[in-house]
């Protein structure tokens, strides 16, 4: 090879840097189990967190769970732990299905992106264009504890597209927001948050939430929220199309996952995980509180939470995941442009958070060098989420790693299983 045939190679590395390209090959092929040795990951440390997790559910710290690991678009670990539902001594498998939650933002904030590629709108358009009833935000000012009335000053600026992608948009989120009059707000208006067996639209709910007070004025800070529900009306809207059938025909379908849902088909029913609580000596069925546990399998099945609505595998995740390593693509279907998979990983907040370890883009937190020079949580551009019945996921372009923990636990809040499935996954690498 001549001196002059490495210019091109030399000029593409620094205009584009050393990043991983994934290969043709690399983005049409499907997640498929190989030998950890195959993908530069080490089967003895892979096995340390088999066993932890293991003594977790035999120390009683969780009752069960589903554990997957993937490394350059291949399955290197899989495996199941412990019961899916204690009562009736219902083993878990790793086909399971989980209520995940938060996990469903990811989701449908990809929804929206993939609308705003067809040129359908401008991320900073105000929502108002689109839902009126969001026109001329207010912000709440005072607070009568005797009746939940209140009082508004005008916010500074309407809520936009990327406010409530990012949310920055100052909505609340009722139930579980941390401002206790916020909550008596929601309430009293009749919003509904996060699952419901209730028979309401998500329509409905987020005209009842469009013209109440807001944290603050938009854009100023992070507040987590109710955005993620709005987006999913605004799809409707967008695309025609009901919320479920919008993700199901664009979405889902194409990945092939087949196992992801707002409401299961009955014959997936018996597949969901139970939502369990720990006892004196074991773990319980959660009780019906502000919602009903069962909700992704009974009810009116109308309510399509953008922010919390869905159910899945952990091989449906990883799916949707590994698309997004791909940088878009995944078994030959082109979900996302390559550009704009890096406008979703970029800081788009305009704002700092108090933890300088990460930034929030338009569909997860994102890790910054400093975020991977404390260690344990992954390279710089690692990017994820959780939810609120114990599910976690990460995914670490650079090393092209994937790790998926799928529990179902409410009330037990000491466990730590989370963390160190984290850290021992990227310590199991060799390359």
């Amino acid at each position: 090879m001549k001196p002059t045939s490495l210019l091109p190679i030399a000029l593409a590395l620094l205009i584009f840097g050393c990043r991983n390209v994934p290969s043709e090959e690399h983005t049409n092929a499907s997640l498929t189990e190989v030998s950890p040795a195959s993908v530069r990951m080490s089967a003895e440390r892979l096995g340390k967190i088999e066993t932890m997790l293991q003594e977790a559910v035999n120390s009683g710290q969780i009752p069960g769970a589903v554990a997957l690991i993937a490394r350059k678009g291949k399955i290197v670990f899989y495996k199941s732990f412990g019961m899916a539902d204690n009562t009736s001594q219902k083993e878990m498998t790793n086909d399971a299905i989980f209520r995940i939650a938060s996990q469903s933002k990811a989701i449908t904030a990809t929804a929206v992106m993939m609308l705003w590629e067809e040129g359908k709108f401008r991320l900073d358009d105000p929502i108002s264009k689109y839902i009126p009833e969001f026109k001329d935000p207010q912000i709440l000012a005072t607070f009568n504890e005797a009746d939940s009335s209140y009082t508004t000053t005008p916010a500074d600026k309407e809520i936009t597209i990327r406010h409530l992608l990012t949310h920055t948009s100052g909505l609340g989120y009722g139930v579980i927001d941390g401002d206790p009059r916020i909550r008596k707000i929601y309430a009293k208006a009749g919003v509904t948050d996060l699952f419901t067996t209730e028979n309401i639209s998500i329509e409905e709910s987020v005209k009842k939430l469009a013209p109440l007070p807001l944290h603050h004025h938009p854009g100023e800070k992070f507040t987590y929220s109710e955005g993620l529900d709005v987006m999913g009306y605004f799809i409707e809207i967008i695309s025609g199309m009901p919320f479920d059938a919008f993700l199901r025909t664009k979405l889902f379908d194409p990945l092939g996952m087949d196992d992801t849902w707002f409401y299961l088909p009955e014959e997936k029913a018996d597949r969901l995980v139970s939502v369990q609580q720990p006892t004196e000596d074991s773990w319980e069925q959660y009780p019906v509180t502000f919602y009903d546990t069962n909700y992704p399998v009974t009810g009116a099945k109308r309510f399509f939470s953008g922010g919390a609505g869905l159910s899945s595998t952990a091989n449906d995740y990883a799916t949707f995941l590994q698309m997004y390593l791909n940088e878009g693509s995944y078994g030959g279907a082109r979900i996302l442009s390559p550009t704009t998979i890096r406008s979703i990983m970029g800081d788009q907040m305009g704002i700092s958070l108090s933890n300088d370890r990460f930034y929030y883009g338009l569909a997860f937190g994102v890790y910054t060098q400093k975020g991977q020079d404390l260690g344990g949580a992954g390279s710089k551009g690692t990017f994820d989420w959780g939810g609120y019945f114990n599910t976690q996921y990460f995914a670490d372009p650079e090393e092209e790693v994937i790790g998926i923990l799928m529990k179902q636990t409410q009330n037990k809040w000491d466990e730590d299983t989370g963390w160190k499935f984290r850290q021992m996954t990227f310590a199991a690498l060799e390359e």
